[in-house]
This record gives structure tokens, sequence and C-alpha cells, in this order.
């Protein structure tokens, strides 16, 4: 049977407490669902809330909007994924394979809180599935719970978007929590490259983390790479 992967994305369009907009960070999408396309995997989009999911500014400008975000803005019918998409109650995660959080620092706001997403990630993980996240998509990751009450992250190595890049990116004072920390409060085993920014993905099993926008690609392909050790 053709793999099929379920994207999350967010539905928050500002930073809290500030006008600044946010909103997915498209090339993560784009970049991911661009790999799993090539394959031939079924795939379909969820939100914690459904509905329209916002677009990052910062990510829609030269360099960071690249060929593959541009085709997907160039896309109507793909467009109109991103205006309409599930809610978690929508979703059987018996449909899925694997499961694929986006970033964009508009996550941390609504993806720790949501109980319909760590339900199907639960639901997902505990049938043989894989969980994957990129950047700021691992923060949907830090309260998700097992069966037995155990959080998934504990004693997993994990990555995503680190302090030090934070900081870079001149966003810490606006930031919520301080998600790198928050990871390692759980138990969760973080790990960051040497340089910031530059791709790096850390497998752990069948979880499958990437630490920054430049990684999507590569976590979609060690997500492909674990689905064709599973089926073989």
């Amino acid at each position: 049977m053709t793999p099929r992967i379920l994207h999350v994305v967010t539905n928050v369009d500002h930073y809290a407490g500030f006008d600044v907009p946010t909103g997915l960070w498209l090339s993560e999408l784009t970049h991911a669902h661009d790999v799993f396309a090539s394959h031939g995997y079924t795939q379909r989009i969820v939100s914690p809330k459904g509905g329209p999911t916002p677009l990052e500014p910062r990510a829609l400008k030269w360099p960071l909007l690249d060929a593959s975000a541009k085709a997907w803005l160039a896309d109507d019918a793909k467009m109109a994924m991103l205006g309409d998409t599930a809610r978690p109650d929508d979703i059987d995660p018996a449909d899925f394979d694997a499961i694929y959080f986006t970033g964009g620092h508009a996550v941390m706001w609504d993806f720790p809180g949501s109980a319909g997403l760590q339900r199907i990630t639960r639901a997902i993980h505990e049938r043989g599935g894989i969980v994957s996240a990129v950047c700021h998509g691992y923060c949907g990751l830090l309260d998700t719970t097992l069966s037995d009450g155990s959080l998934l992250v504990k004693g997993r190595t994990i990555t995503g978007f680190s302090w030090r890049e934070e900081v870079l990116a001149g966003v810490a004072k606006m930031m919520p929590y301080n998600a790198e920390d928050e990871m390692k409060r759980r138990g969760a085993r973080y790990e960051k490259a040497l340089l910031p920014f530059v791709p790096n993905v850390v497998v752990d099993g069948r979880l499958v983390t990437g630490q920054n926008p430049s990684s999507a690609k590569a976590t979609a392909k060690q997500v492909v790479s674990v689905l064709s050790a599973q089926a073989s």
C-alpha cells in the first residue's frame, strides 16, 4: 500500500503580544511535500483548528522564497489546500503511516496544547508509524504522551530550532518559551549542528526531526528511508 503522510500546519497569524505577523514557514511544507510526492505518497494537511493556515511573511521574500515555494504559491489547487485544512477530529490516525509537523514561530502557540494533534501523534506512533518534525514543528511533541502516560520525547534524541538560532534571527525576545530548553526539561536528548542554520537531521528509530528550515528536504528523505526500511 502507498504510504500516507499527514502534514501539520499552524492557525496562528501573529506573535502573541506583538503586532508582528507569522504563520507557516512555507518551504518547510513544500520541500517535504515535493519529496513525498516524488515517491507517489498520499498526503493530507491538518491544523489544530482546521481551516486556513497563514503564511510567514519572512519566508515569502528573497532569498528564502525558493522555486519549491514559488511553485506552490502559483498553484491554485495547492493554495486551496492551505485555505481549508482538516481539523484533528476529521482525521483517523489509522489512515496514516507518518505525521510531519511543519514549523514557523506560530506553531509555538497552537501546537503544544492541541489535544487533537496529540491523539493523532500517539496513535500513529503506537501502531508503528513515524513521527517527524522540522524546525519549530518539534513544539508539537513537547506534551504528547503515550498510552502509559510517559512523554513521547523522554529519553529520545531529537533536534529542532535552537535558542542560538532564535537569537541570531532577532526574535528571541518575542518567544513565549525556549523550545530547546523545554525539550531538555522533558528528558529529551537535544542535539544541534555545530553551525546555525545549516541542515541537520536526527533519526531515533521512528522519530525523525530536522533542526531548521534548511533541513526540511533532508528530514523528508529520512522519513522515506525509514518507511522503505519498514516495507522491506
